[in-house]
């Protein structure tokens, strides 16, 4: 029998939900040493989120609406937590000094100062194992851009392009929520939510901006508060940001978009590699296709792979079928049990000092736009 890993969610949304799921399809992968979560405590202010939990899942012994009571519990070993920004440092800080391990969402904080607060709580416990949920990197598609990359197959890099784009902020009369308040959200706006998704692979990649020119956009400046008025949107909807980063063959240019008001894009991730010698790219709008090209003189053209079902992890799954973001969710997953029970994988979870490394360069973004130059990222204290 599989050893387990007995699981808190803190903050019972959309992803308490994912995660959950993801648990219950545990027996879809194929490897039989990978330790299974079990959902045993959840924590959410609101009733009929918790009951999500436990009118789904039997395991769950705790239900309470005070995290602290999860964290004293000596049968939980780990915890996943999805919360707004503002609650991060506080709320991971607890968990960390716990002493227990942690999955927590992006972006580690709501601004510089607090991530530092949390890399310093990891820095005391160097036991307990910590990563930051970021789910894409681990399609098919975009784990065969990594693999070639990783063999040099591109040569000399031209440049790379990594976005996370939506629309639902096209619909201007959608109520305003926590991501709209920069009191709650954090001054980052949309990179503070999307940018660490759009940043995974070219950090793991070892392309680290040196500089940073950011554009940044706030398109719709109200949104109806639920009340019958309207209230001010203080977040950015839009940056894109124009990085210079060097790899053994020189310099090149690393563009990263971020954008909540993307016309066409529901949920869209995507990242393309050029080089010299080939080019490689992979989008979640076609999740099951991998792209790539291979130069030839003055002609070139992109070829098109139905990568299908071929995921870093294996599981029953046939790879003549599709693969889609559930599916993603339990690889990431899959991976972050891996890491726990010291398990190598070839592609790791989002690490702290990525995030750190986030927060330096949206904070230079900031930096940048307010006085409209490029920032160098040593710049940033």
């Amino acid at each position: 029998m599989k050893k387990q890993i007995n699981f808190a969610v803190i903050g019972c949304g959309l992803m308490g939900r994912e995660f959950a799921c993801a648990a219950a399809r545990w027996c879809q992968l194929s490897r039989t040493d990978i330790p299974k979560p079990v959902i045993v405590g959840v924590c959410d202010l609101n009733e009929d989120a918790r009951r999500y939990f436990t009118d789904n899942f039997p395991t769950v012994k705790y239900s309470t609406t005070d995290y602290h009571e999860l964290l004293a519990a000596d049968d939980i070993d780990a915890v996943y937590v999805a919360l707004p920004h503002v609650m991060h440092k506080q709320a991971y800080v607890d968990i960390i000094n716990s002493g227990k391990h942690m999955l927590g969402e992006k972006p580690f904080g709501i601004d510089l100062e607090a991530n530092k607060a949390i890399m310093a709580a990891i820095k005391t416990h160097p036991e307990v194992i910590v990563r930051c949920s970021s789910e894409f990197p681990f399609f098919p598609g975009a784990q065969e851009l990594i693999r070639r990359v990783k063999n040099g197959e591109c040569g000399q890099i031209i440049e790379v392009r990594s976005a996370f784009c939506h629309s639902s902020d096209m619909d201007r009369t959608k109520p305003i929520n926590w991501k709209r308040k920069i009191e709650v959200n954090g001054e980052y706006g949309c990179m503070g939510d999307l940018g660490l998704h759009a940043e995974h692979i070219p950090f793991r990649m070892g392309w680290i901006p040196e500089t940073v020119y950011a554009s940044l956009s706030k398109i719709v400046t109200e949104r109806p508060d639920g009340k019958g008025g309207m209230a001010p949107c203080l977040t950015w909807d839009n940056a894109h940001l124009v990085c210079k980063c060097k790899d053994a063959n020189g310099e090149f240019p690393l563009y990263i978009d971020t954008k909540r008001i993307c016309p066409g894009a529901t949920d869209s991730w995507s990242i393309q590699v050029d080089g010299m010698d080939a080019s490689f790219r992979f989008s979640a709008d076609d999740p099951n296709a991998f792209w790539y090209l291979e130069p030839y003189g003055r002609e070139q053209a992109w070829c098109r792979v139905d990568i299908g079902s071929r995921p870093m992890i294996p599981t029953v799954t046939g790879s003549i079928f599709q693969f889609g973001f559930t599916d993603s969710i339990l690889q990431m997953w899959a991976t972050f049990c891996c890491e726990v029970a010291g398990i190598e994988v070839p592609f790791g979870c989002l690490r702290p000092e990525e995030t750190a490394l986030s927060h330096i360069l949206q904070t230079a973004a900031l930096i940048s736009h307010r006085e409209n130059r490029a920032v160098k990222l040593s710049e940033v204290k």
